[in-house]
């Protein structure tokens, strides 16, 4: 990572942004100010809606998502950033400029915002989350409310507190923000063929309540290890009923066999009465 930012000298005609502002390998990638992650929720969500944000209507090549990584945000203020605690693309590649992996996600680097974002609350970024500062000083950036509403225009924003275990989103409607309602418990967002509810379940074997991905109907996307889960479960399934089905056919013959036996003894035939039948 390099923190030092070079600018190439404008021409007439100016020279797009994507052209003469930094790129993501010239900005700090870093957050000094908030080093590592707070806990281990701020890992374990993210990494949640990370493994299950599969759009059904999209190339799984087009869908990026991310957690704790800077976003910037500003041409006129290329240094300015905020880090979101989870976004979603999609049209852009898992790749920058499909070679690298990101350092950070420079937006005039990219061909696409990010399409939704979900903050965790804590006790201190609260205000900032939820719009309540909204002014800030014009030499200071502002908040993560106005970025994603005014800024970069971001169409879904949701933020879930894991200590009330409340979720509340908001939807881009005329160029601002309007709270969304539940529908059966979940957002729905039908651009991308899925919605966003709360799941009581087990999570990397820790239970309770999380954010994750649902499709439009209610079901759940599996994270890969369920999927593995699933697999295995249906397998194991379908073994047991191939060897009940077995232990019945070979039940059914035993039967037979000593039907045949006991007409024998009778003074009958079997084979004859088949026959005869």
């Amino acid at each position: 990572m390099t923190s030092s930012s070079h600018y190439i000298p404008q021409s007439d005609p100016p020279l797009p942004p994507w052209e003469t502002l930094p790129t993501m390998y010239d900005l700090p990638s870093d957050n000094p100010e908030e080093p590592g992650l707070p806990d281990d929720f701020h890992f374990l969500q993210p990494l949640l809606l990370y493994l299950t944000f599969q759009p059904i209507n999209w190339n799984p090549e087009l869908v990026y998502s991310a957690a704790d990584l800077n976003l910037y945000y500003d041409l006129e203020h290329p240094l300015w950033y905020k880090r979101p605690d989870w976004f979603g693309v999609v049209g852009v590649g898992k790749l920058y400029k499909g070679q690298d992996l990101r350092l950070s996600y420079v937006t005039w680097q990219e061909p696409a915002n990010p399409f939704v974002v979900v903050e965790l609350l804590s006790p201190g970024t609260e205000d900032e989350d939820l719009g309540t500062r909204r002014e800030s000083a014009a030499d200071k950036p502002p908040s993560k409310w106005e970025v994603y509403e005014r800024i970069l225009r971001i169409p879904y924003y949701v933020v879930f507190s894991r200590y009330t275990n409340e979720l509340r989103a908001f939807q881009l409607v005329g160029g601002h923000y309007e709270p969304m309602n539940l529908t059966d418990g979940c957002l729905l967002m039908p651009e991308i063929n899925l919605s966003l509810g709360l799941w009581q379940g087990s999570f990397r074997d820790i239970e309770r309540l999380w954010l994750r991905w649902f499709t439009l109907t209610g079901e759940l996307i599996p994270a890969p290890t369920e999927e593995v889960a699933a697999a295995t479960e249906r397998a194991m399934i379908a073994e047991q009923e191939a060897t009940e089905a077995k232990q019945e056919a070979a039940q059914a013959k035993r039967k037979t066999e000593q039907l045949a036996e006991r007409l024998r003894q009778l003074g009958v035939n079997p084979d004859e009465l088949d026959e005869l039948l």
